[in-house]
């Protein structure tokens, strides 16, 4: 596309200049060079589906994206940004649209909400693909939005899978330098993200991580002050912070049940307010107590042993049976062998019966008499 082409087709759309889907179409029809073609339609999806702001139109701030993706870029973190940007703004309001990708978010229920049976090795396979999955299962079209805010409203944690099957990571990214959790930029605009905050999802055992200046960080790429975060963000990325992932008993802490409870956001103090644990001493102390562990393992050894003991027994009654079943199977042919043996025996009297008779004459004698 040349810049004369975009400039003659853009359009002013609420807040942001967007090109329509039907110049791309035509585009995508006509263009005679194939491999450009295609970039036009993953433009095109991008701008309609995975990033939708107006509707029919794709957002120019999606095609500077899309430019920057050939260079390396990973769209991840902005598709990440803007989904939770829209959640925010909606939960702010109670109500709204959200604008995202609805068909991410529906495969994140999917894969969290109601727990079903699913093959966790499927996800080793090299064609498994959560898409094709969520797509490939029937779902009803009659439940209502009013039927839909009930259940969701109601939801209960045995109805939550908090690791979907799909997701096998050994380390966690926690934050990325001086911030004490991850800040995303989006399209439109950033916010900060707090990976600590779900670590039920990695199967670790939860507390309350540090969530000071989440709000601060979140902000729209408008006026003349959002540039210099955005730099930061950018330059903060380039040193990120791992943990392993770890998995322990009791799923939470009780601090986190507390703090859950009174729904309190943005109230962990930085370090230097109160609390002079550093968020590294914070995660060897909190999800690392031997304690736990040792707790864990013995539970685990005691099922374990139970379920060995169990299998033990079924294995001695099998036996058993087995047992009985190779006697009777023993007697019956001990018994067949007899009876076969019993019936040569017959056979072969039989024959030395009739061999005397034609020896003595008696069969002869015997058809006399009878004429």
């Amino acid at each position: 596309m040349s810049k004369q082409w975009v400039t003659t087709r853009i359009k002013q759309k609420g807040d942001g200049k967007c090109i329509p889907w039907r110049n791309l179409r035509d585009l995508i029809l006509a263009h005679p060079d194939v491999k450009k073609r295609v970039d036009v339609f993953a433009l095109s999806i991008y701008g309609l589906v995975i990033f939708p702001k107006a509707l029919g139109h794709v957002d120019e701030a999606v095609a500077d994206l899309f430019d920057r993706l050939g260079k390396g870029t990973t769209p991840i973190p902005a598709i990440l940004a803007e989904t939770f940007r829209s959640l925010n703004a909606c939960r702010r309001a109670g109500e709204g649209r959200f604008i995202g990708c609805a068909q991410l978010l529906l495969s994140w229920f999917h894969s969290h909400f109601w727990k079903v049976e699913k093959v966790s090795y499927r996800i080793f396979s090299e064609n498994y693909s959560p898409l094709k999955e969520l797509v490939a299962t029937p779902r009803r079209d009659d439940i209502t939005e009013e039927n839909w805010m009930t259940v969701l409203q109601n939801l209960q944690e045995e109805d939550v899978e908090w690791r979907a099957l799909w997701m096998a990571p050994d380390e966690i990214l926690y934050r990325c330098r001086d911030f004490d959790w991850v800040p995303l930029l989006g399209v439109w605009g950033a916010i900060g993200y707090a990976p600590l905050l779900a670590l039920r999802q990695y199967r670790s055992r939860q507390f309350t991580p540090s969530t000071y200046g989440l709000a601060q960080y979140e902000f729209v790429f408008t006026g003349n002050n959002y540039k210099k975060k955005v730099r930061k963000i950018s330059n903060a990325w380039n040193q990120t912070r791992r943990m392993k992932k770890f998995a322990a008993s009791p799923m939470t802490t009780p601090e986190y049940d507390r703090w859950w409870n009174q729904r309190i956001n943005d109230n962990i103090p930085t370090s230097d307010q109160g609390n002079p644990q550093s968020i590294e001493e914070h995660l060897k102390v909190i999800p690392s107590e031997l304690e736990i562990i040792r707790q864990d393992f013995e539970g685990k050894s005691l099922e374990l042993e139970k379920r060995i003991e169990q299998l033990e027994e079924e294995k001695m009654q099998l036996g058993l049976d087995v047992n009985v079943q190779k006697l009777e199977a023993e007697k019956l042919r001990k018994g067949k062998n007899k009876a076969e043996e019993d019936l040569d025996s017959l056979k072969t009297d039989c024959k030395k019966l009739r061999k005397s008779m034609r020896t003595a004459g008696l069969g002869k004698n015997i058809r006399t008499v009878a004429t």
